[in-house]
């Protein structure tokens, strides 16, 4: 087992480059009255912004300008806690730890319960797809605890990119609709075709990460 001051970060995402230079630009002239505590807040009520933007898109379709709102929030409150407690030297890190993993566990329902009422996807789908999402961040927890090392993203992709599918697809959604896609067995819409997509990735980079965990348990003495 590991303290939580020993661990190490792997963030490798496709965006991770030009994002660690955003967060360390943003930390660098974040007001004092703000802190990471606060920045948790607004990147919940960033999530729950998108889950409502979500919603009422069974009134108007403009509304996925509203949950692209969100998840800008969400990224900016998410993204930015952790980096400006380290950018400020105040870390708590057993604290943020349990925080950022409970804020972001929140985030996702909302995200993801506004995603499924709105009127471009079956509720089924997207419950599999949190499913799936949630399954692989279990993995996160448990390498941390066990081995130290805190893995938010997997094959290149991570929370960040995932909100970026997310306003690519609210503005395909807006500007194109959501057309219907025959397959040899079964008629669907583009939409439930690109989350059955997700879903089938998130689930099988689970399965392969939980069986290399295994393995370099397995030749552990322990």
């Amino acid at each position: 087992m590991t303290k939580m001051t020993d661990h190490s970060r792997v963030i490798d995402g496709l965006t991770g480059p030009v994002e660690r230079v955003a967060l360390q630009f943003l930390a660098a002239r974040t007001p004092a009255w703000i802190s990471p505590d606060v920045l948790t807040v607004i990147g919940v009520l960033g999530a729950a912004l998108t889950g409502v933007g979500y919603c009422l898109t069974n009134l108007h379709t403009g509304f996925l300008w509203l949950a692209s709102l969100g998840l800008a929030v969400n990224w900016f409150g998410d993204s930015l806690d952790g980096t400006l407690a380290r950018y400020r030297h105040i870390e708590r890190p057993r604290y943020g730890f349990f925080v950022d993993h409970t804020a972001d566990a929140v985030s996702l329902v909302l995200i993801m319960l506004g995603f499924g009422l709105s009127p471009f996807v079956e509720f089924e789908i997207v419950l599999m797809m949190c499913i799936g999402y949630l399954l692989l961040t279990l993995i996160v927890c448990i390498r941390a605890f066990l081995e130290g090392v805190f893995q938010i993203t997997f094959g290149k992709l991570g929370p960040t990119e995932a909100r970026c599918v997310l306003v690519l697809a609210n503005t395909g959604i807006f500007f194109g609709g959501n057309p219907i896609v025959r397959l040899p067995f079964v008629t669907t819409t583009l939409i439930d075709l690109l989350s059955v997509c997700i879903t089938t990735w998130l689930l099988a980079a689970f399965g392969v990460a939980s069986v290399q965990q295994a393995k370099r348990l397995a030749k552990d003495p322990d």
